[in-house]
């Protein structure tokens, strides 16, 4: 079978460069891959492909630049996947390229609309390419729908979902992250909350959360795919949250205050403040650490009409957390490149992935996961 040329958009970025290096260094599997790594800087490109080896390439690619899908077509190109955040403010552009040129496409959207929208944007276009695309394929909703699936598995019922992430804050932040999660930091949220849906504010009123392996946090709202689809995918009867937690409680009151200073009209537009952010954020490191992780919790009724609660947890050390985001997306060009199917349109990546897929690279990282009976 000949490799699949996988084009990495942002390849040099955050995210993008860390899965490029995954997709090289699994021995299963990186001769089933032809690696691109692709970006607006080709000097940067190409010099992560040099470090790479195994064949890959760094090439300049602008993906707002006209012309996309027929450059994709002439490279050969036979899966795209998009890092180039933020998805927030995107259309459809990269996908639609990537399905007239008959390619694949994976995303790590982490974007609200973006995610929740692509499915009825996109079916035609890859129904008619016989090739797959997935949206979100990333922290969320990737992999919290697997940890659902699997701490639910038979339960005659689900009341409530709630999920944190809790970044480390020595670990490295990408700046079109912090644009993201600042472009709704203030703006009122529609979150599915005593079984109606309620307004909440982004990042403002940050409450107590309970890690197992992890100091408590605060942790505030954000605006992401699972706040719209686990409501009606797991027919959660009460509430679906989903917080951050960043370690230092400075910072989280930081952005608590530029909710507010946006709801009182005073910053109208906090997401240009993410550039400055971005490079201002490590004088905090000092009063940090490198262990970041995650909780999920769900309460309901198990298969024998028994009240639950469950919680599962997992602790990144060694700044290793801004790994998780990636790994969806890369045990999922894994199945493509040796031929695994997966399913031909257009998908969100709610519950495409197991939970058990993900431990190999859990463990790959040092990274330590706990199921609590609460």
């Amino acid at each position: 079978m000949a490799a699949l040329k996988t084009l990495v958009l942002g390849g040099y970025g955050n995210f993008g460069a860390r899965i490029c290096r995954a997709l090289v260094g699994d021995e299963a599997t990186r001769h089933h891959i032809a690696l691109l790594v692709a970006g607006r800087d080709a000097s940067q490109a190409k010099a992560l492909a040099a470090t790479l080896g195994h064949g890959a390439q760094g090439v300049a690619l602008d993906h707002q630049a006209p012309g996309l899908a027929a450059t994709l077509r002439e490279w050969g190109v036979g899966l795209v996947i998009h890092t180039a955040g933020p998805f927030q403010a995107q259309a459809y552009n990269v996908a639609q390229a990537a399905a007239e040129a008959g390619a694949h496409y994976i995303d790590l959207a982490d974007g609200r609309r973006f995610v929740c929208d692509f499915t009825a944007a996109m079916q035609a276009a890859f129904t008619a390419a016989g090739r797959t695309a997935i949206a979100g394929a990333s922290t969320v909703p990737a992999l919290s729908s697997a940890v659902v699936d699997h701490l639910c598995a038979g339960w005659q019922r689900i009341d409530s979902i709630d999920i944190c992430i809790a970044p480390a804050q020595r670990a490295p932040r990408g700046q079109a992250t912090l644009a993201a999660v600042l472009s709704y930091c203030g703006l009122p949220i529609d979150v599915w909350d005593g079984g109606r849906w309620q307004p909440h504010s982004g990042w403002a009123r940050p409450t107590p959360v309970q890690f197992q392996r992890l100091r408590p946090r605060l942790g505030a709202v954000c605006d992401i795919p699972d706040l719209e689809i686990f409501p009606a995918h797991y027919q959660a009867r009460d509430r679906v949250t989903f917080r951050a937690a960043l370690e230092v409680g400075l910072a989280q009151r930081a952005f608590a205050t530029l909710a507010t200073l946006r709801r009182w009209g005073v910053l109208p537009h906090p997401e240009k403040l993410a550039w400055l952010m971005h490079h201002a954020g490590g004088a905090l490191d000092f009063l940090g650490t490198p262990l970041g992780g995650m909780v999920v919790r769900v309460a309901g009724a198990d298969a024998r009409g028994q009240p639950r609660r469950r919680a599962w947890h997992i602790a990144a050390d060694n700044d290793h957390g801004p790994e998780i985001p990636c790994m969806a997306a890369v045990l999922l060009a894994r199945q493509l490149a040796v031929g695994q199917p997966l399913p031909t349109g257009a998908h969100n990546s709610t519950s495409l992935l197991t939970l058990s897929a993900f431990a190999p690279e859990f463990a790959k990282w040092g990274m330590v996961t706990d199921v609590v009976e609460e």
